[in-house]
């Protein structure tokens, strides 16, 4: 790492996967970072007040500083606000955990979430998380909408991961994962089977108005025992109609006018 900013960067990330904090030396060590680097870095953080230092061992951890940024953010966004009422009513269909995912950029990231599930196992994973596109319903509903040379653009930056994070179904080559975006296109929305986590399945549909890009995604995730096969393609209809509820709306949200006119731009360059 070259520079401090993509230290100090690389460190926030970091600290945000391990909210129960960490040492210096492990920060370091994880990091491929020097010590007096490392140890610059977050005394850095510390004062600016993102990291704070624990008083009974001594770990690093992040403050909910970073954190009241990225809701402020999407507050002023309106994007949860327009999304909610959507996403409540999928839960309720479901009864299982409904989520938005946004596009930004080469990543896709949790914003907003419903409850579906009133009792027995409720699958609840944590928000602003970006997903891991080759294992995730998510992931596999954004790539299903490019072409071959962008999906695997993306896969290719971000990585397959270690087979041990995922699930024992989760493709681990382009091949594979291509042979199941086709069968998502032609289904109309992805279906995972215990391929983000074991005992896990989940389904997921994009955002998007007619000819335009993917905006984002929602998903549907439960228990496999639960949540299985048949029960993902009876509420297929269901997911695609939210989709489609809010890629109306969603023009009403700052961050997707922003992103229309930032392909428009780019169509008008391209074409000049």
């Amino acid at each position: 790492m070259s520079s401090s900013l993509e230290r100090s960067l690389s460190v926030l990330e970091y600290l945000a996967a391990r909210p129960e904090g960490k040492a210096m030396s492990a920060i370091a060590q994880e990091l491929e970072l020097p010590l007096s680097a490392c140890h610059r870095v977050l005394t850095e953080l510390v004062r600016c007040g993102y990291v704070r230092q624990m008083r009974d061992h001594g770990d690093y951890a992040l403050t909910t500083k970073l954190s009241a940024l990225g809701l402020c953010y999407l507050g002023g966004s309106g994007i949860v606000d327009i999304a909610q009422p959507i996403i409540d009513r999928l839960a309720d269909v479901s009864g299982e955990l409904v989520r938005l995912a946004i596009v930004d950029g080469d990543r896709l990231t949790f914003v907003a979430k419903a409850q579906g599930a009133r009792f027995g196992l409720r699958y609840d994973a944590d928000m602003g998380i970006d997903l891991r596109l080759s294992c995730s319903a998510g992931g596999h509903a954004w790539l299903m909408t490019l072409s071959e040379e962008r999906a695997l653009e993306l896969v290719i930056k971000q990585g397959f991961g270690e087979p041990q994070e995922y699930g024992p179904r989760a493709p681990t080559t382009w091949k594979a994962l291509e042979q199941v975006l086709v069968e998502d296109r032609a289904r109309g929305f992805s279906v995972i089977e215990e391929v983000y986590a074991p005992g896990m399945n989940a389904m997921g549909a994009p955002v998007r108005r007619t000819g335009e890009d993917t905006v984002g995604v929602i998903t549907i995730a439960g228990p496999a025992v639960r949540l299985n096969l048949q029960r993902m393609l009876e509420l297929g209809q269901a997911l695609m109609t939210a989709t489609s509820e809010l890629a109306m709306a969603s023009m009403a949200s700052p961050i997707f006018v922003r992103q229309a006119a930032a392909r428009q731009a780019a169509e008008r360059q391209t074409g000049a």
